[in-house]
């Protein structure tokens, strides 16, 4: 253990996974003697955990980093595997870049940087290139939330939706073992805390020898003293109806579902390379208020997507209207780089997605407004 603890400050950019992510890479640091800090002006380190899902989230990342005051800055996660070598041209005062699969690495790069950080054989690391990660790391038993954990059961993601970077930032779907979330789940109970998500980019593609997502959810739900637990997120063409029955059937698990439609048009759903139809979604919702008595529904959406016509955006708009979805998550586009999406044209107008995300926020709190 040291002796002088250094305080570090980690800031979380984008989704629950990177919270997650922001908890076990704390957990990983407090082990070697560091201290977390919610200063980031008293901070002799700071971190950012970064997402390049869209161009805001990277831009805030950038602004962010022109601000610190700290010793030792480091960039994390999504956009650490996006740009790699790059962000340090970009942002020289950056001192290490850690890819979202090596993260159980930050200790030691940490420790190596300030052994040299004020004398002429100061450097710059860089490690983004592992596939994987040990399961170990998710056992620190560090949570932000004392009465809540997120528990991650996949990493990464192989649908390769053309205008999302995750496949190409996170990697291949990799499903944990069903035993190791179990344990974490019990060790999560063991310290208070009864109320667990389960997290993955598309969880019902999990599957661990002969557990599939189905049966995981079924021995989550009998875990011994908890008393709660939800899920996300789902892929519309990897969801059934026995899914909806599995929900219906576990007591402990909360009845909420994240089914992001992204489209109502089922050109642009084809150009998304999403895998299903406007009508294959719409009976999914029928089928899901069916089984599931009095379930909450939510979706993301994306405008603007090049060449998204008026007609298009409009199959959009009545597709929320008509299934009335207790809240959305709705997107501008942006181009990611490495995407499929990356090679058309970004052309419907700024203005113009800005109207339609106007439309469609207005006509969703008027939605979530009557639900109330």
């Amino acid at each position: 253990m040291r002796d002088n603890k250094k305080k570090v400050f980690l800031k979380t950019f984008g989704c629950q996974m990177n919270v997650r992510d922001s908890e076990v890479i704390c957990g990983l640091l407090e082990r070697q003697g560091y201290q977390i800090s919610d200063d980031e002006d008293k901070a002799d380190i700071v971190i950012f955990n970064t997402c390049s899902v869209r161009q805001h989230a990277e831009d805030k990342v950038w602004s962010a980093i022109g601000r610190v005051k700290a010793k030792i800055i480091g960039i994390v996660g999504c956009m650490a595997t996006n740009y790699r070598q790059a962000i340090f041209d970009k942002a020289p005062e950056v001192d290490f870049v850690v890819g979202t699969s090596d993260i159980a690495k930050i200790p030691l790069i940490i420790a190596e940087i300030e052994k040299h950080k004020d004398s002429f054989l100061a450097k710059k690391i860089y490690e983004t290139d592992s596939d994987h990660r040990e399961d170990e790391i998710y056992h620190t038993g560090f949570h932000l939330d004392k009465e809540h954990a997120f528990v991650v059961v996949s990493e990464g993601c192989e649908n390769y939706c053309a205008y999302c970077v995750v496949p190409y930032v996170r990697g291949r779907l990799r499903s944990r073992p069903y035993s190791d979330i179990l344990a974490e789940i019990k060790e999560d109970i063991d310290a208070g805390i009864t109320k667990i998500t389960l997290l993955g980019q598309n969880v019902n593609m999990y599957n661990y020898k002969e557990v599939n997502f189905i049966e995981l959810l079924k021995l989550v739900n009998s875990v011994n003293g908890l008393k709660e637990f939800s899920f996300i997120t789902t892929h519309p063409k990897d969801t059934t109806a026995k899914l909806f029955q599995a929900m219906n059937d576990a007591d402990k698990l909360k009845k909420y579902l994240h089914l992001p439609v992204q489209s109502g048009s089922n050109r642009i759903l084809k150009l998304m390379n999403r895998g299903y139809t406007r009508e294959f979604y719409l009976d999914l919702v029928e089928n899901y208020r069916k089984i599931v008595k009095n379930g909450t529904l939510t979706t993301d959406i994306i405008v603007g997507f090049p060449t998204e016509t008026k007609e298009d955006f409009q199959d959009t708009y009545e597709l929320v209207n008509n299934v009335g979805f207790d809240a959305a998550y709705i997107f501008k586009y942006s181009v990611r780089p490495h995407t499929q999406a990356a090679s058309l044209s970004d052309d419907v107008d700024k203005k113009e997605k800005e109207r339609r995300h106007s439309l469609i926020l207005e006509l969703q709190k008027r939605i979530s407004l009557k639900k109330r």
